[in-house]
Formats: C-alpha cells, sequence, structure tokens
C-alpha cells in the first residue's frame, strides 16, 4: 500500500500516513473552504489501511487550528480509530497542543469525552 503524504498549505494541514510503520500525523491549520473534499482521500485511505492490515497505529493530531466542518472529518477520523480500537487492534492516539493553547487541547478533551478510544495528550 502506498504511503498518503499531502503537503500543507496556508488553510490546509499537511498529512503523513506511513503505510509501514502505521505512523500517521495530520499537522497544521485546517480551514478549508470545502473540508470533505480536502478530507475524502484521508478518509479513503485510512478505510484501505484499517481493512488490509492489522498493523498497530501511532496517529499524531498535531493541529494548531481547525475550523467547525474540519472537526466533523476529525471525529470521523476519531471513529474510524475507535472502531479499530474496539476490534482489538492498537491504537495510539496523541493530541498534541501548544502550552499556551486551550482551545485546542479543550477541543481534544471534548472529543476524548465522546470516544472511548484512550487519547494522550502531548504539551509542546
Amino acid at each position: 500500500m502506498e504511503n498518503l503524504v499531502v503537503e500543507s498549505t496556508k488553510v490546509t494541514p499537511g498529512v503523513r500516513f506511513d503505510a509501514e510503520t502505521g505512523v500517521l500525523e495530520i499537522a497544521g491549520d485546517s480551514y478549508p473552504e470545502h473540508s470533505l473534499q480536502f478530507y475524502q482521500p484521508v478518509f479513503k485511505w485510512l478505510d484501505e489501511f484499517l481493512s488490509g492490515t492489522k498493523k498497530s497505529i501511532v496517529f499524531h493530531f498535531k493541529l494548531s487550528y481547525f475550523n467547525t466542518s474540519s472537526s466533523k472529518c476529525v471525529l470521523n477520523i476519531l471513529e474510524k480509530l475507535e472502531e479499530a480500537h474496539r476490534t482489538g487492534r492498537s491504537v495510539q492516539l496523541n493530541w498534541h497542543y501548544r502550552e499556551d493553547d486551550e482551545d485546542i487541547k479543550e477541543s481534544g478533551e471534548e472529543f476524548a469525552d465522546d470516544l472511548s478510544l484512550p487519547f494522550h495528550f502531548v504539551k509542546y
């Protein structure tokens, strides 16, 4: 399976999904005009990866800002990871936030409250 690499822009995050290692990362700002359109290849890759392998996953969310429509896409990703975790796959979710960014930290905490997937909060 091919890796998924999408370079970040001013309004879209960088995506680095490594099929070999199972290390997946989304980093940067996410406020594209059409979030679903941007995230569709991410969903597709993740679905194929989850159905095609039993590899452990280490997922890094390193978002510094995201809008409401991106939030729905992040939740979709988290739900896919939660389902994988529920079926016995090893999933480590790391929610990165700047020490002075309470909004991003609180967003992660809200997602964590809604899911059974264990979150690890990483301050930088």
